[in-house]
């Protein structure tokens, strides 16, 4: 059995793309995750139980490698009526940043 180039080229091309695709769910895990996790450290409920992403782009990490830098976005609730959208910024497979709304006081 032989390949001509254009097939082999084709066939690392979809090879390439399922990679990217299953990084990019192991990432989305590891934000949910931490996000679950800034979320019972402040006390608050995390909505819907997922995390979306909000922006992607390519950025350098601290040791000067290309990484895939993205932006996901939650929304939580600390009285299970007021929804507030939170953000997880992932460089690479790192937290990078946790973003969530201080918590107002209740006052009766």
């Amino acid at each position: 059995m032989h390949f001509t180039l254009g097939e082999v080229a084709t066939l690392l091309g979809f090879g390439a793309v399922a990679l990217y695709f299953w990084q990019a769910l192991r990432v989305r895990e590891l934000a949910l995750q931490a996000a679950k996790r800034a979320c019972v450290a402040d006390d608050a409920q995390l909505l819907d139980d997922t995390v979306s992403v909000g922006r992607l782009s390519l950025s350098r990490d601290a040791a000067g490698r290309w990484r895939f830098w993205r932006q996901y976005r939650f929304e939580y609730s600390y009285d299970g009526e007021q929804r507030v959208a939170g953000t997880v910024i992932m460089l690479g497979q790192r937290v990078e940043a946790m973003v969530m709304a201080e918590r107002t006081p209740t006052l009766h």
